[in-house]
């Protein structure tokens, strides 16, 4: 017994040490866990940021009734809510990521242990145990570097995210926030943008397939690796059919679906694309880089009716240009290889087309077969299309220029047929804008802004000809001219020693009428009768007042030629300026962006434009002692201040009436005669051509709308002879007009107090004595009826150095 014993005691001793060993090691890992907690969590971030998190959600903007006209942001992303992620959705990622979810405390135990099992015996790093939770802690708060230490940190930021957050708010965070490819975040945009879809949409292989892209989103991207994206859908598919969340049946009809991807691009409602810039570019100079990721929807002032009518209206007139002006042959040709006998080589032709995008309408074609009398052409999409004789006369195509089978042309759809055309060189804009408010309303900047973003409409700066007219009338009128002034229209020379030669300038038509009332010869343009006008205003005189119209006075030349509106502006500021003779005489402001939102649908900018509002001015208004100050403001300020802001006027009441009651004259028997089509009396405008039909403009209006429209090329040359204002440009105007104000009802001016009738000789524009079968009625201004002693006069050429 006493040598048993002695046997048994270091048994006991190594069995003591074992346990303790034991004890020890089973220890450890909690003594482990709790140390790296202790050292590491006073270093992570806080929960609490996850519930702000900012989602990078791209800027959207809207028209005035609301359609989106464009989105921007380097991330694409449609946040939900909980309750808008379908079940199968949710299940799809749970079976593909973390089917514990529901059950672990954000660290699914099991499996780090499968992990760290691995690690031992194979000395491999892997992903297993991976949870959603720390998934979200690893991409919102961790880089992606795989280290002990960081799996650490992800753990127990983990852990901390389950205490203080619940399953619901982690799984929706989640899959807003988790990166499928495309510039897509979360899986409303991803859905969008794969499958042009809502996510309550897709079906099981869709929503599989996205269930699988987490791990790696370029790798198994399905528009550049469609089958390892297959592999990964099949795979999520097994494991839903394996956890029961799918049927059999289901499953297999999944299986056999196809991997079809329909990228969409932003949902965009209404073409407004040089409107949207405009406000992008707005944006970004008030919130810098952060216009793009913080949910911004700012609101623009357009109307999509009205911007629609504009794209209509300017393609329209760029294509009927370009028609006039005859063929300038096909765009392209398909290799030799692909016309070999037996037929086309379709599919080839096709990827051949596709890349020649769909311009405003515009298709690209390859001729198949082509005669006198019809033209058979392959489109994008492999389809047929016969373009009927009719539809090719404007061409004027013939055995010189015979169409060869492989051209590649452009046709475009008219009505229930097929047209051949071309994409324009000529360009065009349109800028139109409320006068009673300066709201803009349509901005077209070009033909077509997916192939030139060059905004012509507000960038593009050129002589507005003729246009420009009204104002130096309206400055003259101020001085004391009246429509029933007379002066010659006469030739003229000017010499000037500076100048090497003289300066002859010239009516377009190239004739003489001899003494002539304004009110005539700006109905006609005449170009002498302005000139001598020019002249006895004075040239700073007019240069000061033609400023209050907004208009640069640094840009209105300092010389006689600025009768001819050899000044330079864009589209939208002569709209401007146009405003202030709709609205009766008030500087309005455009702009674009009506309000703007946060993400969370908090108003935080809400446009407070200046407005016209006649009837808060002062007693008289018309009557002004002196010119004021460009901008100056001269009616009375509204009494409360959460009244809009009033328009100041700029001009006399009575000067703005005059030159609008001549304006619409031009629109019924002058240079702009066919809009007497539109079959309204409350439109007024002005064309204008430049010289050498450079640039040919229209400028109208209504009480409600003004819209200034250009065609011309974006390096200045000749458009052709004839391509005048009143045949380039003012057809565009028409369109638009005619579609903006449809069956609006007229809004008619009431000629304010100070203007009067007289019965004046329509040759002399003085009094007509009684019984005169010459007179006419003239409405002029009450301090300034003609008489015999009228010194208006017929005006003569005067030495160009005596005018500085």
């Amino acid at each position: 017994m006493p040598k048993a014993s002695i046997v048994s005691r270091p048994l006991i001793i190594s069995l003591s040490l074992l346990g303790g060993l034991l004890a020890l090691a089973a220890a450890a890992p909690f003594i482990l866990f709790y140390g790296a907690r202790w050292y590491y969590e006073p270093t992570l971030p806080p929960v609490a940021t996850l519930r702000e998190l900012k989602l990078g959600i791209p800027l959207r903007v809207y028209s005035h009734d609301g359609k989106l006209i464009g989105e921007y942001g380097a991330e694409r992303r449609a946040p939900l809510a909980y309750d808008q992620l379908p079940p199968h959705l949710v299940d799809a990622f749970l079976a593909a990521e973390d089917d514990r979810f529901f059950e672990h405390p954000g660290v699914d135990w099991q499996g780090l242990l499968r992990a760290s099992l691995k690690l031992l015996i194979t000395g491999e790093k892997s992903q297993g145990g991976s949870t959603i939770t720390m998934q979200l802690a690893r991409n919102v708060f961790l880089s992606s570097e795989r280290s002990y230490e960081r799996k650490i940190r992800e753990i127990l930021l983990a852990l901390r995210i389950e205490r203080e957050m619940s399953k619901q708010e982690i799984l929706t965070t989640y899959l807003n926030a988790i990166f499928l490819g495309q510039r897509a975040y979360g899986v409303g945009a991803a859905s969008r943008v794969y499958f042009a879809r809502e996510p309550a949409d897709l079906s099981w292989s869709q929503t599989a397939l996205l269930a699988g892209l987490p791990k790696a989103p370029s790798r198994d991207n399905p528009v550049i690796a469609p089958q390892r994206a297959k592999d990964r859908r099949d795979y999520v598919l097994r494991r839903l059919r394996e956890l029961n969340k799918i049927s059999e049946l289901d499953y297999q009809a999944a299986l056999a679906e196809p991997i079809l991807v329909k990228l969409a691009p932003p949902q965009v409602e209404t073409d407004a694309h040089f409107v949207a810039e405009m406000v992008r570019a707005d944006m970004v100079s008030r919130y810098g880089e952060a216009a793009y990721t913080s949910g911004f929807k700012a609101t623009a002032t357009v109307q999509s009716t009205r911007q629609e009518a504009a794209n209509v209206a300017l393609r329209a007139a760029l294509l009927a240009y370009d028609e006039r002006h005859g063929w300038r042959g096909p765009e392209a040709r398909l290799p030799p290889e692909l016309l070999t006998e037996g037929g086309e080589q379709r599919e080839a032709i096709e990827e051949i087309l596709s890349q020649r995008p769909i311009v405003s309408g515009l298709r690209a074609a390859a001729v198949v077969r082509s005669s006198p009398d019809k033209l058979t052409v392959l489109m994008q999409g492999l389809r047929l299309a016969e373009v009927a004789a009719d539809d090719l006369k404007w061409a004027r195509i013939g055995p010189r220029n015979a169409l060869q089978r492989g051209d590649i042309v452009r046709v475009r759809s008219v009505e229930d047929r097929w047209r051949l055309a071309q994409i324009p060189e000529v360009q065009g804009a349109l800028a139109a804008v409320d006068p009673r408010s300066g709201a803009i309303q349509a901005v077209v900047g070009g033909y077509d802004f997916l192939l030139n973003k060059y905004n012509r409409a507000t960038q593009a700066r050129r002589q507005p000809g003729s246009g420009f007219k009204p104002f130096l009338y309206a400055a003259a009128f101020d001085q004391g001219f009246t429509p029933a002034s007379v002066l010659l229209d006469a030739p003229i020379v000017y010499r000037d020693s500076e100048l090497e030669g003289a300066w002859r300038p010239e009516n377009y038509d190239g004739d003489f009428k001899g003494p002539m009332r304004l009110r005539e010869a700006l109905v006609h343009s005449r170009n002498l009768v302005t000139i001598r006008l020019l002249q006895a205003v004075g040239l700073d005189t007019a240069r000061n007042y033609i400023a209050r119209f907004g208009l640069s006075k640094d840009r209105i030349p300092r010389d006689l030629s600025m009768a001819l509106g050899t000044g330079s502006y864009s589209p939208m500021e002569m709209a401007t300026a146009y405003a202030v003779l709709a609205n009766g005489g008030f500087q309005v402001k455009p702009y674009v962006i009506e309000s703007i939102a946060d993400s969370t649908g908090k108003v935080v900018y809400q446009a407070a434009p200046t407005v016209v509002c006649a009837e808060c001015e002062q007693p008289e208004p018309q009557k002004l002692a002196a010119a004021p100050a460009q901008g100056a403001v001269l009616d009375v300020e509204p009494s409360d201040p959460a009244a809009p802001a009033h328009a100041p006027r700029v001009i006399d009441a009575r000067v703005a009436w005059l030159v609008d009651d001549v304006l619409r004259e031009v629109t019924v028997r002058g240079t702009a005669a066919q809009a007497r089509k539109l079959g309204r009396s409350d439109i007024a405008g002005k064309t204008g051509t430049t010289n050498d039909e450079t640039d040919a403009w229209f400028s109208g209006y209504n009480g409600e709308l003004v819209s200034v429209v250009w065609v011309g090329f974006d390096q200045p040359s000749p458009l052709g002879r004839g391509e005048v204002g009143g045949r380039a440009a003012l057809p565009m105007w028409m369109d638009f007009m005619r579609a903006a104000l449809g069956d609006s009802p007229e809004v008619e001016r009431p000629r304010p107090p100070g203007l009067v009738e007289v019965r004046i000789d329509r040759t002399s524009g003085m009094l007509a004595a009684g019984g005169d079968p010459n007179a006419i009625i003239e409405i002029v201004q009450d301090d300034h009826i003609p008489g015999a002693g009228d010194e208006s006069g017929y005006g003569d050429a005067v030495p160009l150095e005596e005018l500085f």
